[in-house]
């Protein structure tokens, strides 16, 4: 019911004030209210705020290839952690994730298909000197073969990064796409799950 001393475009305009308040909130010093960064893979079937139990807005997420913790990765919570007070940061890794689906000498031969030669290949285009130089491919790739290591691994190259602040709280969780459930690395809740085929 409305009040009748009211009018509606107070409502409006509180609705807007809060947008714009949640829109510009870095610039407004105002905090989200979970401080977190997410480093979850781009796979379209991880439904990370729903697994987390957050809303759009509550945490940064980060998606790449696997979940996996790069230079970029550490690059952007390098700077979050220090500038924007982010203080926790939550792995996400998940089951039947195509970086376990092929073999390394397909990958290998498929991208130096495309590129028409590794050796020459740029891998950051705006520091064309960054290339693979004497480094394997697959270690650029960094393609899985168990997800419970693998998630387990990244925590641990957050955490010792010397870029990230020791009072940053980091945790890592395996997605099960069969269950639908979030788990610790090593855990299972669903009977099976799909492993990478070498």
């Amino acid at each position: 019911m409305t009040d009748n001393n009211s009018h509606h475009h107070e409502h409006v305009d509180e609705t807007v004030s809060d947008r714009s308040d949640w829109a510009r909130r870095r610039r407004e010093g105002i905090p989200t209210d979970k401080n977190l960064l997410v480093v979850a893979c781009m796979d379209e079937r991880i439904p990370v705020e729903e697994a987390l139990g957050v809303e759009l807005g509550d945490a940064q997420i980060f998606r790449n290839a696997g979940g996996k913790v790069t230079d970029d990765v550490i690059r952007s919570a390098a700077l979050t952690t220090n500038f924007f007070d982010t203080d926790e940061i939550i792995v996400i890794n998940h089951t039947d994730c195509g970086m376990m689906s092929a073999p390394d000498e397909a990958v290998r031969e498929g991208l130096d298909a495309q590129t028409g030669g590794l050796d020459d290949a740029d891998i950051d285009p705006s520091l064309p000197e960054l290339n693979l130089g004497d480094a394997d491919v697959m270690e650029w790739v960094k393609m899985t073969d168990d997800i419970d290591d693998a998630c387990a691994a990244q925590v641990e190259y957050l955490r010792d990064s010397e870029f990230i602040p020791d009072s940053v709280a980091v945790s890592g969780y395996v997605y099960e796409v069969e269950s639908g459930e979030l788990r610790n690395p090593g855990d299972r809740v669903a009977e099976e799950i799909s492993e990478r085929r070498v």
